[in-house]
């Protein structure tokens, strides 16, 4: 996946997930950042990947991303692995 099109998809889980009255005050609070942060940082692509961690963390949140936005679920990782800091880690 190209960086433009996983900036987009993290644009959709950020604004996903801010309509989500139950898991963004856990995304808040397990990132620190404010409302202002998530209206502020939309187009950094470091920001967008640190939203669609948190979503990859948990299945459900995965499955129910993707189905509000008519994504595959698989999307997501990939999306990851195209944005800032989500390069694979090669241990050999």
């Amino acid at each position: 996946m190209q960086q433009d099109a996983a900036e987009t998809l993290g644009l959709k889980a950020l604004a996903w997930l801010a309509g989500n009255d139950e898991l963004l005050p856990v995304f808040l609070s397990a990132t620190g950042a404010s409302l202002s942060d998530l209206r502020a940082r939309a187009g950094d692509a470091q920001f967008l990947g640190s939203v669609l961690d948190f979503l990859l963390q948990d299945d459900a949140w995965v499955l129910g991303f993707a189905a509000a936005a008519g994504e595959r679920p698989e999307a997501l990782a990939s999306a990851r692995g195209a944005l800032p800091g989500g390069e694979a880690v090669h241990w050999t």
